[in-house]
């Protein structure tokens, strides 16, 4: 398949096939561009949710300042596509890693950045770009919340701080927190203060997250913020109060294939189509023409419905929309997005950066 967009006659009724409503994803994409502007916030969004140079494009159109990537695979994929400015938000760890990035960095017109929560990592991208024309620019992620990665408090971060910005081939750019917690702001003002009196500057302070994204105003000296999935939205992003049922681009086709009893029916979406995510979800996706059904369990090649609720059941061929719980899984599991309008298919995007886990 070709790696750019094309205008295919589609049947959306040979299914599964996921689609996006372009209406709905562009009106997705300026609303979150709106509240960035009106806070005087630069918008990074993360690619992962599409991993589709085009719909980036479309992101940077709107007026995002660059890309959030999550892996070099994907970097290089946009890198390609003739994005530049890079940031990326995971510890860039091992020796082919840091050589593949340490060439990424090389292609004309690149502006990468990345962030770290370890001197190890730190170390190890000194040692690569100690002799390049330009530093790396590095931010120290902060755990304010969550228990992944990041440093656990503010002396640590300014203890890291000072040893990126002591590193040859090195630049201190500042700190990187996903998502914004209840402790966020207390966290990274904190910081800010330490930073300061320790004679450090952090001119960026990077937030991310599509659930939070309207509270990242609060966090103090905020510079940009990275979300991802509110260019599609989900079942997640409506649970969490960010979107409406009315704000889903993705939706996945499916065709009844089954119906073995009057209270079951099987479609063919299945793990491999809708993913295992739940994410605090009941189900596997919400089903927009029956929304009391409900996806109980996943097969490979099958959805299993629970139709006892519905007062409405579907009949064997009939073709549903499924709403899926994370929009970003599913990307990931399919070839191709089918962007529609007005019901009908108006094009195709290969997912250019599929599988780009390394």
């Amino acid at each position: 398949m070709s790696a750019t967009a094309t205008r295919p006659a589609v049947d959306l009724a040979d299914t599964p096939v996921v689609t996006i409503d372009l209406d709905v994803m562009e009106a997705n994409i300026r609303r979150l561009q709106a509240y960035c502007d009106a806070h005087s916030i630069a918008n990074r969004p993360h690619i992962k949710t599409h991993k589709i140079p085009e719909i980036a494009r479309r992101q940077l159109a709107a007026g995002a300042i660059g890309i959030t990537c999550q892996k070099l695979g994907e970097v290089a994929v946009m890198l390609e596509a003739g994005l530049r400015d890079i940031l990326v938000t995971y510890n860039v760890l091992g020796t082919a890693k840091v050589r593949r990035l340490r060439a990424l960095a090389d292609h004309p017109g690149a502006r990468l950045s990345v962030a770290v929560d370890n001197a190890a990592v730190a170390r190890a991208l000194s040692d690569a770009f100690a002799g390049a024309p330009d530093p790396l620019r590095v931010l120290v992620e902060c755990d304010t919340g969550t228990g992944r990665t990041g440093v656990p408090t503010p002396a640590a971060a300014v203890e890291l701080a000072r040893e990126i910005a002591a590193l040859p081939g090195l630049w201190f750019e500042g700190l990187m927190t996903y998502p914004i917690t209840d402790e966020t702001a207390r966290f990274v003002e904190a910081t800010l203060a330490k930073l300061a009196h320790a004679g450090l500057r952090a001119r960026t302070v990077s937030t991310g997250g599509t659930p939070a994204y309207p509270r990242a105003h609060t966090v103090p000296g905020v510079t940009e913020h990275r979300a991802g999935t509110y260019v599609f939205n989900d079942r997640a992003t409506v649970a969490a109060g960010v979107a409406d049922w009315d704000d889903c681009a993705m939706q996945i086709r499916t065709t009844v294939v089954s119906r073995p009893t009057p209270d079951r029916a099987i479609l063919d979406a299945g793990s491999k189509t809708l993913s295992s995510d739940l994410l605090g979800q009941t189900g596997y996706g919400r089903i927009v023409e029956y929304p009391e059904a409900v996806i109980v369990r996943l097969n490979e090649e099958h959805g299993i419905v629970d139709l006892s609720a519905c007062a409405r059941r579907p009949e064997v061929g009939e073709v549903v929309s499924v709403i899926p719980n994370h929009t970003c899984v599913v990307t990931n599991l399919h070839d191709a997005l089918v962007g529609v309008r007005g019901g009908r298919a108006e094009v195709v995007w290969p997912v250019a950066a599929r599988g780009a886990v390394r």
